[in-house]
C-alpha cells in the first residue's frame, strides 16, 4: 500500500504530523529508527517570515539528518507574498524536497491573528496563498494540512479541499476536529470520508484519534482514505511508527511493541542524547527533554518524587542514574496505549475582529500575524 506524494512514493501510507517542539531532527531519527526508515516524517512549524529572515532559530530547524529522504518542511504564513518567497527560497537552496501548509493550528496566538485553522474562512486568501506556494514551487509538490472549519457553524475544509485541487496542490490531511473542539472530544473520521468524496482527484490524509496501528488501519478501511497522519498517539512511543509499518505489511496483523520499561528508558536516554548533539549542549538538550518524561513512563509504576526528579533533570549522567533507580522490569502497563498528549477542548475560537463577517473577502492580515519565529 503505497501513498504517492508528488514523484515520492511513501510505503506504508504513514505521515509524522508537524508538532511545535516535538518533531524536531531528533525525534523524527527515532522515529524513522524504529520504522525502519519507512513513511515520511515532517518538520515542525516553520514561519515563512522567520524563514526569509534567516532567523536563527529556524534556521536550525529545517536541519535534515542527511539520511531523511524525502525531507518534509511545514510552512506557516498568512501572506501570499511572503509564502511565495519562503517557497521560492527553499526550492533555490534546495533545502527541502517537499512543502506543507499549516492550516489547521488552532492555538489562539495564531487564530487571533487569522492564521492557523482561521485561515480557510477566507477562501480567497487561502487561493491566493496556495497559488503563490504551488506556483514557486517548481517541481516539489505541495500538500496541506486542516481542520474541518472554525466550529461547527463554520465549518470550511469541503470548500477548501476543491481550492486546493484547482491550485495545484498534491494531497491534503485533515483534522477531523474544528479549531473549537482544539484537542476535545472525538475526531470526526465520516468527515474524512467526505472530503475523500469531494476531491477524488489526489490524495486525502486522515489526522485525529489515531493511538494505535489498529486505529490506522481503521481509519483507512472506515474512510477510503489515501494514508494516515499520526501526531499525539507517538509521543513518548516513537516505536508507535514499527507498529505502523508491521500493521501495514501484515495487513493488519502485525506484531505490536509493548516494551518494558528497562527498553523505554533506553529510549528515553538517546533520546535526550540526540537532542544534547543537535542543539551542541547537552544540558539544554536534557531540559528540552524534560516535556517527554511524563508520555514515556505514562503507566508505569513510578514514585512521585523519582517522576519529579526525572523531570528537573539537567545532565545525561544524572538522567542515566535517575532511570537506573526504577523498577526497569515493569512490563508495558496495560492501558498505556490510549490518548496522551492534550485532549483539552475549547468553546470559542479567538479571531480578528469582523473575520467572520464575509468569507469571500480577501483579508489583508497584518504582519503581526506572520510569526517571526519557528516552532509554534
Amino acid at each position: 500500500m503505497t501513498l504517492q506524494i508528488g514523484p515520492h512514493s511513501v510505503q506504508p501510507p504513514v505521515v509524522l504530523a508537524p508538532m511545535a517542539g516535538i518533531t524536531n531532527a531528533p525525534f523524527r531519527t527515532l522515529c524513522r529508527e524504529f520504522s525502519g526508515g519507512k513513511g515520511l516524517f515532517v518538520s515542525e512549524m516553520i514561519t515563512t517570515r522567520a524563514l526569509v529572515e534567516r532567523d536563527a532559530k529556524t534556521m536550525r530547524l529545517i536541519h535534515f539528518d542527511g539520511t531523511e529522504k524525502p525531507r518534509s518542511i511545514q510552512l506557516y504564513g498568512v501572506d501570499p507574498v511572503t509564502v511565495g518567497k519562503a517557497v521560492r527560497m527553499i526550492v533555490d537552496e534546495d533545502l527541502a524536497d517537499h512543502i506543507d501548509l499549516n492550516f489547521g493550528c488552532p492555538v489562539p496566538k495564531v487564530t487571533r491573528k487569522g492564521g492557523g485553522s482561521a485561515l480557510p474562512y477566507k477562501r480567497n486568501l487561502l487561493r491566493s496563498i496556495l497559488r503563490e506556494a504551488v506556483g514557486n514551487a517548481g517541481s516539489l509538490p505541495v500538500t496541506m494540512k486542516m481542520r474541518k472549519g472554525i466550529d461547527d457553524d463554520h465549518i470550511t475544509y469541503l470548500d477548501a479541499g476543491r481550492i486546493a485541487v484547482e491550485e495545484g496542490v498534491t494531497a491534503i490531511a485533515l483534522h477531523g476536529r474544528t479549531a473549537a473542539q482544539h484537542y476535545g472530544g472525538t475526531a470526526d473520521w465520516d468527515a474524512i470520508a467526505r472530503l475523500k468524496e469531494t476531491v477524488p482527484e489526489i490524495p486525502v490524509l486522515g489526522n485525529g484519534d489515531i493511538w494505535s496501528a489498529e486505529d490506522a488501519v481503521r481509519m483507512m478501511r472506515e474512510t477510503g482514505c489515501d494514508g494516515v497522519v499520526v501526531g499525539r498517539g507517538c509521543l513518548g512511543r516513537p516505536w508507535l511508527f514499527g507498529d505502523l509499518v508491521s500493521a501495514f505489511e501484515e495487513g493488519g496483523n502485525g506484531t505490536y511493541a509493548q516494551p518494558a520499561l528497562r527498553e523505554v528508558a533506553r529510549v528515553m536516554l538517546r533520546h535526550a542524547q540526540l537532542l544534547g548533539e543537535w542543539l551542541e549542549n547537552e544540558e539544554r538538550g536534557v531540559i528540552d527533554f524534560r516535556k517527554h518524561v511524563a508520555w514515556y513512563t505514562k503507566g508505569f509504576s513510578i514514585g512521585s518524587e523519582l517522576r519529579k526528579k526525572l523531570a528537573i533533570a539537567s545532565s545525561l549522567d544524572e538522567l542515566d542514574a535517575l532511570l537506573s533507580e526504577l523498577d526497569l522490569d515493569q512490563p508495558w502497563p496495560l492501558g498505556a496505549d490510549g490518548p496522551r498528549g492534550r485532549t483539552s477542548g475549547r468553546n470559542r475560537v479567538v479571531l480578528p475582529e469582523g473575520w467572520l463577517e464575509d468569507p469571500y473577502d480577501c483579508a489583508t492580515v497584518g504582519a503581526e500575524a506572520e510569526l517571526d519565529t519557528s516552532g509554534g
